[in-house]
């Protein structure tokens, strides 16, 4: 985190309280822990426990939600320990260089997802009675291509995902483009222009936008968040 410490935001933490380490101008919220239980055995057992790792993620993300809302954070791993404070500092140090950079890229700056899908549902167009099968793939590839680099343009930054499963995805239809946008706030509108609405959408074809989110995807030069056992 950048800037001076931010009072702990309430109701998200796993019970020990919430409290800050600094290291020339960054600021890591931490929550001690005992150290009975997150040594490198027990912690082990625990993130088998899917009933505690989703309480744990849900902890994490509620700390990185509120410290976002105050100034500009970047996530570390889930889990990531460090023996004391000492300990803490080390990390700041060692990250310190990437840290900044990080903090530099992802400052005034927010996260939007966009996601494309075909329409696959007997009778629609683009499916039975359109292009043969191997046809309409090329052109839902073509238009999500074109789509990806149109947005990356209106973007600082753009990661490509892998295509959803439809086992995976709240969303009917098939997923051919899944992507995520690191745009500046003063960028939003220009970005949100270029995503095709409800009327502009190619036929047979539905974009779904999200966002604005913490900029998770962006944060990849934070340190190494292996526990310090």
């Amino acid at each position: 985190m950048d800037g001076p410490p931010v009072d702990p935001p309430p109701d998200v933490t796993l019970g020990g309280g919430l409290t800050t380490v600094e290291h020339r101008g960054l600021t890591a919220v931490v929550e001690p822990v005992p150290a009975a239980d997150f040594a490198e055995a027990p912690l082990r057992e625990r993130l088998e426990d899917l009933d505690w790792l989703a309480a744990m993620a849900r902890a994490h993300h509620g700390v990185v939600a509120a410290a976002g809302r105050r100034t500009t954070t970047v996530p570390l791993g889930l889990a990531t320990v460090r023996r004391g404070v000492p300990g803490v500092r080390r990390l700041l140090e060692e990250g310190e260089s990437g840290l900044s950079e990080a903090l530099g890229r992802l400052t005034g700056a927010h996260e939007w997802g966009i996601g494309l899908y075909v329409d696959e549902t007997p009778g629609r167009p683009g499916s039975a009675g359109g292009p043969p099968p191997d046809g309409r793939a090329d052109t839902a590839s073509r238009i999500a291509r074109e789509l990806h680099e149109t947005l990356a343009r209106a973007a600082a930054e753009a990661v490509l995902r892998p295509p959803r499963g439809t086992h995976l995805s709240r969303t009917p239809g098939r997923n051919v483009l899944n992507a995520v946008y690191l745009v500046p706030d003063g960028g939003q509108r220009d970005f949100l222009d270029a995503v095709p609405g409800p009327d502009e959408a190619p036929e047979g074809m539905r974009v779904e936008v999200s966002g604005p989110w913490l900029p998770y995807s962006f944060a990849r030069t934070a340190p190494d968040g292996n526990p310090e056992w």
